[in-house]
């Protein structure tokens, strides 16, 4: 039997909303329930949207007051004049970007329109019910849990990615292994896709340097993702039989050891300039095929060597 998965945000909506119809009955307004519902259209994943969704909502619900008023009251109470007024009150909304507050407003409306009046007294119980559910529900998005724990699980799994596609290569290189496959490099895009999203409302919530910390980490990744993807475009079509693969795949090797952010590329990048001496003092290929194999390696050098580069600007950002 499957277990049934109560997540955050429904938890907070069977929350705000009863809070918000139990504080409109006490102050015992006209159309108390709406409240909830408007406390139900205000609850969003993050922060920042929540405060944005008040704003869009209490600017349009007042603008929509003011349609009801000259609309209603000078045109008449009639199906038609609805009609009328959503013809001209959604562009506006539009045209001022508060469209996502249209929702919110039609409950206003409609509560004119069954009351056939817009009156003070009516423009204010509808203004109260408004603010009390939009209230109810940015008091419950005030609280946000951590993502810190899903982040670090993605973060393990992509570095997780990158040793074992480190590893590979090394393997490769020295013959051991007959084929690379993308498996990897797209199990990790799927990682990072799903670490933006976390990234993205962290900093909607928080606000913190550690959370955009996180982001420049990611997006590091990401940068270093399209390196590897060029690396396998060139070590794939090699014939590794070569001395020079060997020396590269120990190199390999050594970065699938040292794929943390915190570890220091210098060493690396002072092995692959060594490498790159060793091969331009290297005797001339006898072959043609010798010569491209070399050619390809030494490339790749300059791959592996972009690849370090990139992690070597991303460590000043990352303290």
């Amino acid at each position: 039997m499957k277990v049934l998965k109560i997540g955050y945000r429904t938890l907070k909506t069977a929350i705000a909303a009863p809070m918000a119809v139990l504080i409109a009955e006490w102050l015992q307004l006209d159309h108390y329930g709406s409240a909830g519902i408007i406390a139900v259209l205000c609850i969003q994943p993050t922060r920042k949207q929540s405060f944005l969704t008040a704003w869009h909502r209490i600017a349009a619900g007042l603008l929509s007051i003011v349609f009801a008023y000259l609309i209603f009251e000078f045109i008449g109470y009639h199906p038609i004049t609805i009609g009328l007024l959503l013809l001209l009150f959604i562009p506006v909304t539009n045209a001022l970007h508060i469209a996502p507050g249209i929702v919110t407003s039609l409950v206003i409306l409609f509560h004119f329109y069954g009351d056939r009046a817009v009156t003070w007294p009516l423009i204010i119980n509808e203004v109260a019910i408004m603010l009390i559910g939009i209230g109810s529900a940015l008091i419950l998005n005030l609280y946000m849990p951590s993502l810190d724990v899903k982040l670090m699980k993605v973060k393990r799994e992509v570095e997780a990615n990158y040793q074992l596609l480190f590893r590979d290569i090394s393997a490769y290189l020295k013959g051991e292994k007959q084929a690379l496959t993308d498996d990897l490099i797209a199990n990790t895009k799927k990682h990072l896709i799903a670490a933006n999203e976390l990234v993205q409302r962290d900093i909607e919530n928080t606000f913190s340097q550690n959370a955009y910390r996180q982001q420049r980490y990611f997006s590091m990744r990401e940068v270093q993702l399209d390196s590897l993807e060029r690396m396998l475009s060139i070590i794939k079509p090699l014939d590794v039989t070569v001395e020079q693969s060997h020396k590269i795949a120990d190199l390999f090797e050594d970065l699938a050891d040292a794929i943390y952010p915190d570890n220091a590329v210098n060493y690396h990048l002072q092995q692959i300039k060594k490498m790159r001496n060793y091969f331009e003092q290297d005797q001339l290929p006898q072959t043609r095929k010798e010569f491209e194999v070399r050619a390809n390696l030494f490339q790749l050098l300059f791959e592996v060597e972009h690849y370090l580069l990139i992690k070597n600007r991303a460590l000043t950002d990352l303290k």
